[in-house]
């Protein structure tokens, strides 16, 4: 009797234990998804200062600020295989050290080629970093409504990574030269790796099959084919410099889905997709990441260059536009039990849509309310999509499938920021740069130099002086503006895409109530052993 009342005693508060520890496992995951964040975000302000510095070509910038979510988005498959392997927990620590060493590395860079180098390496350490987030969080919260309340967490957190980000950079630049904006991930790295070893639970895959290293590089060699491509068409350049990348990389993307649906353990399971909800899922977080990056990118520099901010007080501007994604990632499960997967994204872009809409009111006047306004719109909308469709493709992809369904979304994510910001980058200069091919009273050289970009125009301008100074830096300025405008045009038109889109998602969120599992910590698992 006393044996039988010890026996379900301990049960009880190992099952007590066990919910206690995926609670844990969320703060733990948080804090990683917060490293990553970020970094994502961070140099967004410093921009500006860099391109100063450094003087770095179009390409060239462009490639500083969207090549680390590219390899990141290349090697998540990759690294998440590995983590199956070996241990997601080691992969992760691994990870922390990387981009710890890769932070400093660019913050001691003394030209552009260097930075890109360290902000590859940044990537493949967020890469080792990410895909445990999600793949653990599936499977320490099997039950779907606390799964919803879970991914609500983790997407208020993702929003303070973007809201610390800017606010951070502009701070440090406002004190220090634009590298300290790397150097806030060194500290923050040093605290999470103790805390990770010794917090966070082991977990393995079952290892079944090879890695497809082959088939991740021939992935991440097409991603970066294609977007180099656009980038070269987005300033105008149709040449074979242009057509063989955009080629080249279609090829390999072609390759590489022949080739994962021939193997017997493909890296990404192609099955998933024949899911209406789980594709259409992937397909909208691609486009709402695409929108957001890519007009956060463009709104820092309009707000520095155009309205003249200081880096500290554009981070305050864009503050609101996190404030609010807070806001949703925190209301998003109760939404989400309210109205459903398909209602839930459909608003979300729809609302976002709007917002983009209204911030075609800037114009080369401060405006701070309209700018208020539209952030908060753009903010709450934007993690409304995002946290109705992260949800909905985590419930969608099997328990078993949780690790490649993890990759796979954090893949769509990285996407979409990066192709964003090639995709809207491109844009951007297709509008602005035929403005300036012909300024009156300016030297056909230095209008062809303005053209690059809104700081080399200022720069120009400066080394003219005088009147033609004046009216070089004032038309480029229009341009701007004007190339502002057609970005937030193509955006809205992307936004109500998605919105046709989502109505292929449930119509009502699904239920089932599912024991929790969650591995212990490998000191916690010897010590049981031992009693």
């Amino acid at each position: 009797m006393s044996g039988t009342t010890t026996a379900a005693a301990a049960l009880r508060r190992r099952a007590a234990g066990a919910g206690a520890n995926r609670w844990v496992v969320l703060v733990v995951l948080c804090v990683s998804l917060l490293l990553v964040a970020v970094d994502a975000t961070v140099l967004h302000v410093a921009v500006p200062a860099v391109t100063e510095d450094l003087k770095p070509g179009a390409i060239e910038l462009l490639w500083i600020v969207d090549v680390y979510p590219l390899v990141c988005a290349s090697l998540l498959i990759l690294f998440g295989t590995l983590g199956d392997r070996v241990g997601r927990r080691r992969v992760l620590l691994l990870g922390y050290a990387l981009f710890g060493v890769a932070s400093g590395l660019a913050a001691l860079a003394d030209n552009a080629q260097v930075l890109i180098f360290a902000r590859a390496l940044l990537g493949v350490g967020g890469a080792m970093i990410m895909p445990a987030t999600l793949s653990i969080l599936r499977q320490v919260f099997p039950d779907r409504r606390e799964r919803a309340l879970a991914i609500g967490i983790w997407s208020a957190v993702a929003a303070v990574g973007a809201a610390v980000g800017p606010l951070l950079g502009g701070f440090l630049l406002e004190h220090f030269w634009w590298g300290s904006v790397f150097l806030v991930n060194i500290p923050l790295m040093l605290v999470s790796l103790p805390v990770g070893r010794l917090l966070l639970p082991e977990s393995k895959g079952s290892g079944q099959g090879p890695w497809d290293v082959v088939g991740a590089l021939m992935a991440a060699a097409g991603l970066f084919g294609l977007v180099l491509g656009v980038k070269r068409l987005g300033g105008g350049e149709l040449d074979e410099i242009t057509a063989v990348p955009l080629v080249l990389g279609a090829v390999l993307l072609v390759l590489f889905v022949r080739r994962q649906r021939r193997r017997t353990h493909p890296l990404v399971d192609l099955r998933m997709f024949a899911r209406p909800a789980f594709s259409t899922s992937v397909c909208c977080i691609v486009l709402a990441m695409l929108a957001l990056v890519g007009l956060e990118l463009i709104a820092a520099q309009y707000l520095q260059l155009v309205l003249g901010l200081s880096p500290l007080e554009t981070g305050l501007r864009l503050l609101p536009l996190t404030v609010a994604a807070m806001a949703s990632g925190l209301a998003g499960a109760r939404m989400l039990r309210r109205f459903g997967p398909r209602r839930m994204v459909c608003f979300g872009f729809c609302l976002t849509a709007v917002s983009v809409l209204t911030l075609l009111a800037m114009g080369g006047e401060d405006n701070a309310p309209l700018l208020l306004f539209g952030f908060v719109l753009l903010g709450f909308g934007l993690e409304t999509t995002l946290f109705g469709a992260y949800e909905s493709m985590l419930s969608e992809a099997p328990v078993e499938q949780a690790g490649g369904a993890a990759a796979i979304g954090e893949t769509s994510y990285q996407l979409g920021a990066g192709i964003g910001i090639a995709l809207l980058g491109s844009v951007m200069n297709a509008a602005y740069t035929p403005g300036l091919s012909s300024v009156q009273g300016v030297p056909a050289s230095a209008s062809a130099a303005a053209g690059h970009s809104l700081g080399e125009a200022y720069e120009v301008a400066g080394r003219l002086g005088g009147s033609a100074g004046e009216t070089l830096r004032q038309t480029a300025r229009d341009c701007f503006v004007h190339g502002l405008h057609v970005t937030l045009l193509v955006s809205a038109g992307l936004l109500l895409l998605g919105a046709v889109m989502a109505l292929r998602l449930p119509r009502v969120m699904q239920c089932e109530a599912m024991p929790v599992e969650v591995p212990a910590p490998r000191d916690v698992m010897e010590s049981r052993v031992s009693a």
